[in-house]
Order: C-alpha cells, then sequence, then structure tokens
C-alpha cells in the first residue's frame, strides 16, 4: 500500500518513461532492477535538461552512493511511467533525491525511491562541493 501522504503533487519535476517489452521477467512484471534504471534516468534527465550535467565532457559528475526502492505496485509492460523527482537534501557535495514512480495519469505511486549523488572530479574521482549552477538548479526542486 502506499505511504498516504506521497502523491504526485508532492514532486516538482516529471520524466516519462516507457516500459519496454525486454522490462517485463519471467513472473509477467517489470524486474525489480529496472526501476532502479527509471530512477536513474529522472535525475540525469533533470540535470542534463537543465544544463548542468555534460556527461561526456564535463569536469564534475555525480556517482551513485547510496539507493533504495520501495515497491508498491506491480507495472508491466506496455505501462507508461510518470518519474517524479524532488530534492530532499543538499550537502557540499552531495545530494539526496526522491523518486515516485507512478503509472501515467495515477496520484498513487508504483514505488517510491531514493538515491544519493556525490559530485567528483571526473579525473580524480574525488568529492567536489557542487559548482554554483548546479546548486541553483538542485535548489528548484528542492522540498
Amino acid at each position: 500500500m502506499a505511504d498516504p501522504q506521497e502523491s504526485r503533487d508532492r514532486f516538482p519535476y516529471f520524466a516519462t518513461i516507457p516500459t519496454r517489452w525486454m522490462d517485463n521477467d519471467v513472473y509477467g512484471h517489470v524486474n525489480n532492477v529496472v526501476y532502479y534504471s527509471y530512477v536513474d534516468t529522472v535525475a540525469n534527465r533533470y540535470l542534463i535538461d537543465n544544463g548542468v550535467l555534460d556527461i561526456h565532457g564535463g569536469e564534475v559528475i555525480g556517482v551513485a552512493v547510496e539507493s533504495q526502492c520501495r515497491y508498491l505496485q506491480a507495472i508491466a509492460f506496455p505501462d507508461i511511467i510518470d518519474a517524479g523527482l524532488r530534492v530532499a537534501h543538499i550537502g557540499n557535495s552531495s545530494v539526496r533525491y526522491e523518486i515516485g514512480l507512478f503509472k501515467a495519469g495515477d496520484d498513487d505511486p508504483v514505488a517510491l525511491a531514493h538515491f544519493v549523488h556525490v559530485f567528483v572530479n571526473r579525473e580524480s574521482r574525488k568529492p567536489v562541493p557542487i559548482p554554483a549552477n548546479l546548486r541553483l538548479v538542485l535548489e528548484q526542486i528542492s522540498v
């Protein structure tokens, strides 16, 4: 059962993600590991769309250091997923994202997740302070 406090309106940013035939497992629903790809997709889509993450040449990149997902309802191909995103905490070099996955048009989530990015120098992989332009974009969806 979904958390009664969590609904679509608590997420300021959304990306639409279609499920794929290959997402289904032998039990006829989207396999649990695929949910993590949806979570990663919505966060990185937000950063890329706002021009603060250059996945090919940027000096600063985000690496995932923690993740969790609560599965509340089954989904299956050909469901369309609305992935909601918000920022719960911004630190010096890290950010905690919270994600709600919803069937298109539904208000109750099928899954609730979070993950933490630590921003690092691409070459050294050492943590760096979140650049000002990136911090500003994260603050726009901070709750």
